[in-house]
Formats: structure tokens, C-alpha cells, sequence
């Protein structure tokens, strides 16, 4: 398969597993440029990883022809503006999450996309991993019989101990649902199929935070998102799962996420990893017991979705993380807020079908059609 030329607009924390697995894991792409706001980050990353062009601003990346997908790793509230930017220049794009800030700007985003012929996909590409898979698998082969409802908790007390400019989790376009929220519902929907309706509480516990990480000790952040979202999800088949997402407590581990099914539970692993343990709970055994992972990427594989993507823009096939599921999770996530401003119920306008599982691709960083 001809190589599909990738340009990396955004060179923050994120970008470092990006950055390797694009270069050394993932076979069907290649990084033709990159482009930072600090001119200096973006020559030094060009420089670090023997990527071809340095790119003096964004415009310069939309105008090369040699580069057919934008990666956007920008922070979470340009995402709206970048990725309309790069669709108006015949870009197909593939965002860090969330899609938007708002369900009206995703709308408009996956609906130019569309009318442009350009593909529209993104993170989190987590539940291509051998762990969610594995899941799957499980569950589409009634290891636990019909599901008929999940918990999924993501608990911890916020980054600003550990990230050098927070700030941003806790404006418009950030909070632990928009932040995390995305990992466990993206999960939940490949699992356990589409969302119909929810209900949901969301509060904010502080009104300021101090950071305590590097360079910025000291400062006191402004909170101007909900920081604890409950809420209650009904799947159109008729499941029904509780989901947490908290920057506000003090806890031992931050995930949870379990299925329940007529015959048995499946505790999930990590959905910000690709691989983890996958329990099963029969009632012949009456205890969880660890399930072999049988698919590929067990370890830190970011990159994965754009691989993907790559692979369906040369094939003309379907990818996996593509704009009606970004579209469906974003909507879920910003309808938690509405509903608990409301104090109701909430049908959702979108929808989405589950992508096709992974295959057991033969050679590792080559995934097949």
C-alpha cells in the first residue's frame, strides 16, 4: 500500500507517542510535517524524528499536497476552528478528542466532511487495542449472555498536579467528562452498541484550584466546568448503565468499568490503555478468572486510529473511529451537563453502529482490510 502523508499540527504532551509510533510502529504512514505555535518546539521535533518539513505556520501544512491527513493535537478548544480550517482545504483529519466544545459545532464539522468527501475521524483509538477487543469478543460470543447493564467510574482528583499547564481542563471544553469521558464512552458503545437517552447530575465541588506541578506552582486556576458528572446512559437495546467522571476525589486507582450480562460479568480493563487484565465472571466458577488477550497492540499503541484511517482512506472501507462516533460520544457528553441543568430525561438525536472488530493482523504495524 502507498504510503498516506501525515501532517502533526500541535506539539504538546501528547504528541511524544504520536510522534514515535508514527515513525517506528505503523507502517502504511508516513510524518511529511509538523507545526507548533513556538517555532522553536517545531523545529526541534522535525530535527528529532528526521520529519521532512517544518512548517512556519498552519496555513503552510493545509497548502502541501503531499500531506492528505492532518493529526490535530491543538488544545480541545481550537479543535472546532483547526478541524474546520483543514476540511475547507480538502484535508481529511483525524483530532485528539473531543470532536468540539459543543454538539452544534460537531454537527457542522461531520456534516462538512461529509459534504466534501473527506474523512472525519478521531481519538479515542483505545478500544482498538487487544484489551476492548478481547471484550468484544467475549461478549459477541455470549460469554455473559444477553448485556444488560455496565458501571463505568472515572475517579481522581485533577491534573493540576501533575500537568505543566492545566488550565484548560477546567475551561469550556475541558472537565473530567470531555477529558476522560471519552475513553469509557467510546468503550461502552463499541461493547455494548448505541446510546438512546440519559439522565445525569453534574456539579462543580471548587470554584478555584492551585496547581502544584511545575512551572506554574502557585497559581490558582478559575473552575468553570462541572468537575463531578453522574449519570445514568439507556442503550437502545435496552441496557442500562451508571457512569461517574470526578477531577474531585481522592481514591486508590482511576478506573472502573465493568458489563453485566444474563449470564455472567466482564470487568474491563483500562479504557485509556490498549491492553490490561480482561475478568470473567461465570457462575460455574463463581469468580472472576483472567481471559488470554487475543488481538494485537497490548501496549501504548496512540497512532492506532490514524493507521486505521489510513488503511480505509486507501481501501475505501469503513474506519473504525470515524466522525459518527465521535459525534454520538460528543453529544452523550454534552448532553450530561444540559440534563442536569434541565432536571430531565434526555433523548439523543444521534446515533451511531459499532465499526467492524479488529482482525488478527499477521505482522505488527500492518493492519489488514
Amino acid at each position: 500500500m502507498e504510503k498516506v502523508g501525515i501532517g502533526i499540527l500541535g506539539l504538546g504532551a501528547i504528541s511524544g507517542i504520536y510522534l514515535k509510533n508514527l515513525t517506528e510502529l505503523f507502517k502504511e504512514v508516513e510524518i511529511i510535517g509538523v507545526y507548533d505555535l513556538f517555532q522553536e518546539k517545531t523545529d526541534q521535533v522535525s530535527r528529532e524524528y528526521e520529519i521532512p518539513k517544518a512548517y512556519s505556520s498552519m496555513e503552510d501544512m493545509f497548502r502541501d499536497e503531499d500531506v492528505e491527513i492532518v493529526l490535530n493535537l491543538t488544545r480541545p478548544q481550537d479543535h472546532y476552528e483547526v478541524i474546520k480550517a483543514a476540511l475547507l482545504a480538502g484535508k481529511h483529519v483525524y483530532t485528539e478528542k473531543p470532536l468540539a466544545a459543543t454538539l452544534e459545532e460537531g454537527k457542522e464539522l461531520v456534516s462538512l466532511a461529509r459534504a466534501r468527501g473527506l474523512l472525519l475521524a478521531g481519538a479515542p483509538d483505545t478500544f482498538l487495542g487487544a484489551g476492548i477487543q478481547t471484550c468484544r469478543k467475549l461478549i459477541d460470543s455470549g460469554f455473559i449472555g444477553r448485556p444488560i447493564g455496565a458501571s463505568a467510574s472515572m475517579i481522581c482528583r485533577g491534573h493540576e498536579g501533575w500537568h505543566p499547564a492545566p488550565a484548560f481542563y477546567y475551561q469550556p471544553g475541558g472537565g473530567p467528562m470531555m477529558d476522560m469521558g471519552p475513553y469509557y464512552l467510546t468503550a461502552l458503545i463499541n461493547l455494548m452498541g448505541s446510546v438512546k437517552g440519559l439522565t445525569a447530575l453534574c456539579t462543580k465541588s471548587f470554584e478555584t484550584r492551585t496547581i502544584t506541578s511545575e512551572p506554574q506552582r502557585g497559581a490558582v486556576i478559575p473552575v468553570e466546568v462541572p468537575t463531578h458528572v453522574n449519570g445514568i446512559l439507556q442503550f437502545e437495546s435496552g441496557a442500562a448503565a451508571t457512569v461517574t467522571t470526578t477531577f474531585d476525589v481522592y481514591y486508590d486507582r482511576q478506573d472502573r468499568l465493568e458489563i453485566y450480562g444474563a449470564e455472567g460479568t466482564l470487568r474491563v480493563p483500562d479504557p485509556n490503555g490498549y491492553g490490561g487484565s480482561v475478568m470473567l465472571l461465570r457462575p460455574e466458577q463463581g469468580c472472576f478468572k483472567e481471559m488470554p488477550l487475543i488481538f494485537d497492540y497490548q501496549d501504548n499503541s496512540r497512532g492506532l486510529g490514524v493507521a486505521d484511517m489510513a488503511r480505509a482512506l486507501r481501501s475505501g472501507q469503513s474506519c473504525r473511529a470515524d466522525s459518527g462516533q465521535l459525534l454520538h460520544v460528543l453529544e452523550i457528553m454534552t448532553a450530561f451537563e444540559r440534563s442536569s441543568r434541565e432536571g430531565r430525561y434526555l433523548e439523543l438525536e444521534t446515533s451511531c453502529e459499532r465499526g467492524p472488530a479488529m482482525n488478527h493482523n499477521l505482522v505488527h504495524g500492518f493492519l489488514q482490510s
